[in-house]
């Protein structure tokens, strides 16, 4: 584990505890979760690290973090369980951590509603990374195009409102995870027009981000399940075989 200070008997922190990010570690290796730990707070977080799934699911109950670190493999409830009750009752991002990057664990947990995944074992600076990634993508507005228009979109039975963050289909509102909202607001300002995997996992996911185009497939498919009628004849996010994705409808 590359973090500073991993031989000293408690967390080495260099910034005062007001206003840190927040993030809530669910690992049940105790050296891996005492490694982490200790590496995160160095590096600026206040970490809440638990053993189990249903321990993690308690603490969410109290001071919501601002990010969850979640590990697959855990005893009892197992991470995938744990990212589907997380993501059912809101929006807060999720990085799971899994033993294999080819594994079809990572589109499980994708399609269990993660944002992100590091592969185990997992190295501090990397995890690091994409936590400040997927707090820069959730923390600010989604996307600065079309940031000035007043009046919502309509499209089909679709309503996109830009400034407020928010969709309604059939007037009714539609909650969606913030990449998933990033997503639907990137493929949409520009109706039409294809956007490759890549495109978009340099939009949505990060600036310059070298991800894994599962990222996009799994979010795709989550937000086909709340914006379309039938998700398996998408109206609105459809697929070109080849090439990407693009917004109707036309």
């Amino acid at each position: 584990m590359d973090c500073p200070g991993a031989g000293r008997a408690g967390p080495l922190r260099r910034w005062d505890s007001e206003n840190m990010p927040r993030v809530l570690l669910i690992e049940d290796d105790q050296a891996v979760r005492e490694g982490l730990q200790i590496a995160l707070t160095y590096q600026g977080h206040t970490v809440d690290a638990v053993e189990t799934g249903e321990d993690g699911l308690v603490r969410l109950g109290g001071e919501a973090p601002d990010v969850v670190v979640l590990d697959l493999m855990l005893p009892g409830m197992d991470g995938f369980e744990v990212c589907r009750r997380i993501r059912a009752s809101g929006d807060l991002p999720i990085i799971m951590l899994t033993a294999r990057s080819d594994d079809i664990d990572v589109v499980a947990g994708l399609e269990a509603g993660a944002d992100d995944y590091v592969v185990k074992p997992a190295q501090a600076r990397v995890l690091e990374a994409r936590i400040r990634a997927v707090l820069r993508r959730t923390g600010g507005e989604p996307r600065k195009a079309g940031a000035g228009r007043a009046e919502p979109e309509q499209h089909g039975e679709l309503t996109i409102d830009r400034q407020g963050l928010a969709v309604r289909k059939h007037g009714e509102p539609v909650t969606l995870a913030p990449t998933e909202l990033r997503l639907l607001l990137e493929l949409s300002a520009a109706p039409g027009q294809v956007l490759s995997r890549q495109q978009l996992l340099e939009s949505v996911w990060d600036q310059g981000y070298l991800g894994d185009s599962r990222l996009v497939d799994a979010c795709v498919q989550r937000l086909r399940s709340k914006i379309e009628d039938d998700p398996g004849a998408p109206r609105y996010v459809q697929t070109l075989r080849g090439f990407g994705y693009r917004f109707g409808p036309l």
